[in-house]
């Protein structure tokens, strides 16, 4: 298990250092097995302390939580709570996918860009519709079940998900819809 625990305009010492990995591992071994790394990221912002922790698995799955706290301890504590709520829930799935997948899953690799929103200056001038590109950067796409999409959809917190389905190997889209309920796209070949 690798360990990055880092502070943004903040020094981090090395007692909270063991106490992070102390308390991560322990949650960690109870609930995911086979956990390959975990980002723990320090800031401040106004008073408070702010613990953001993203485990990644080998299994491809990402859980992610946030704390915030007058004190930095605290923080993190409020932070490994969310963690450790959110990996007890899926325990038996996550079980359950450590079993029937004994090699971690592939990962397609597949850009990912930033697009920034043109502004009309002058209603007379004419802009052209194409978007200007902000970054550029690559992101990786599992190929897992339309279950397993799901789940990790709500462990990162993200709102939209690409994924292959390992039934078919097409690309489709999981995403968290306005009245809280998960969407799933799933494109059929034209021909």
């Amino acid at each position: 298990m690798r360990y990055q625990i880092s502070g943004k305009q903040i020094d981090i010492g090395t007692a909270l250092q063991t106490h992070v990995q102390d308390e991560l591992g322990t949650i960690l071994d109870k609930y995911a097995g086979r956990p390959t790394e975990a980002n723990v990221v320090f800031s401040k912002s106004g008073h408070e302390y702010v613990c953001e922790s993203i485990v990644h698995l080998s299994t491809g799955l990402t859980a992610q939580a946030k704390g915030h706290a007058t004190e930095i301890y605290a923080a993190f504590d409020a932070s490994s709570e969310k963690m450790d709520k959110q990996l007890r829930r899926y325990k038996r799935r996550l079980k359950d996918h450590h079993r029937a997948r004994p090699q971690p899953v592939e990962l397609s690799d597949a850009g990912s860009y930033i697009l920034a929103a043109t502004e009309e200056e002058d209603a007379s001038e004419q802009t052209p519709d194409t978007p200007v590109t902000i970054a550029e950067m690559q992101a990786k796409i599992p190929e897992i079940s339309v279950s397993e999409a799901v789940m990790q959809l709500e462990l990162a917190h993200a709102p939209v998900l690409v994924f292959r389905n390992e039934k078919h190997s097409g690309i489709n889209v999981v995403y968290r819809r306005d009245d809280g309920n998960i969407g799933w796209i799933d494109p059929k070949d034209g021909g």
